[in-house]
C-alpha cells in the first residue's frame, strides 16, 4: 500500500496537515497568553495612580485600562460614533481629536448622548481611562455629556481556543479527502 502511495502529492498533503496541526497549537498558546493579558488588564483598572498619555503602540500595551490625564491644547475634529451609557443605554459616544501641548495627539471619548450631534467642546484637562484604540475615555465625561460605559477588560474578544480547533478540523478534513482521493484512485 505504501508503495502505491503518490509521491509529491503525499508530501504536499502532509506538509500542509502539519501545518495546520502547528498553526493550532499555537493558537492554544495565544489563548494562554490573552487569558493573561486579560487578567493582567483587570487588574490595571484597580490602580489608582495615573500613567502618562502613552504615545507608540508599546507605550498604549503597557498602561491600557489605567487612569491617565491629558490637556486638550485644541480639538481637530469632532465625531460621534455609537456607544452605551453607563446604564447600559444605547446612543452616541461624543468623540474629540485633541492636540496635546507636545504636538502629540490623543482621541477622547467625551462621553454620551442619545443624539448624535455633539457639544461644541474646544478642549481643557481631561481625566478617564485608557482604552483600546487607544483613546482616553472621560471619566468625568465633559461639556455636560453623560458618563460612557467604563471600558471593560472582559470585553477583548479571546477566540483563540475556537480558531485552534479550526485548524485542528482543517488538518482532519485534508486528511480525509486526501485518503478518499487515495480510494478512488485505488478503485478507479
Amino acid at each position: 500500500m505504501i508503495r502505491d502511495l503518490p509521491i509529491i502529492p503525499t508530501i504536499l498533503v502532509v506538509a500542509a496537515v502539519a501545518t495546520m496541526i502547528a498553526l493550532g497549537i499555537w493558537q492554544l498558546g495565544r489563548a494562554d497568553e490573552k487569558e493573561a493579558l486579560i487578567a493582567r488588564y483587570a487588574e490595571a483598572g484597580d490602580i489608582a495612580e495615573s500613567v502618562e498619555w502613552p504615545v507608540g503602540e508599546q507605550a498604549v500595551a503597557a498602561v491600557l485600562y489605567r487612569r491617565s490625564e491629558i490637556s486638550c491644547e485644541r480639538v481637530s475634529e469632532r465625531s460621534a460614533v455609537a456607544g452605551t451609557s453607563e446604564r447600559g443605554s444605547k446612543g452616541w459616544a461624543q468623540m474629540a481629536r485633541c492636540i496635546l501641548p507636545d504636538g502629540n495627539e490623543a482621541l477622547v471619548a467625551l462621553g454620551w448622548t442619545r443624539a448624535p450631534q455633539g457639544p461644541d467642546w474646544q478642549g481643557g484637562e481631561v481625566s478617564g481611562i485608557v482604552a483600546p484604540g487607544p483613546r482616553l475615555v472621560a471619566d468625568p465625561p465633559r461639556a455636560g455629556l453623560g458618563k460612557l460605559a467604563s471600558p471593560d477588560p472582559g470585553d477583548l474578544p479571546n477566540n483563540h481556543l475556537a480558531y485552534a480547533g479550526q485548524w485542528f478540523l482543517f488538518a482532519l478534513t485534508a486528511l480525509a479527502i486526501y485518503v478518499l482521493a487515495l480510494r478512488r484512485r485505488r478503485l478507479g
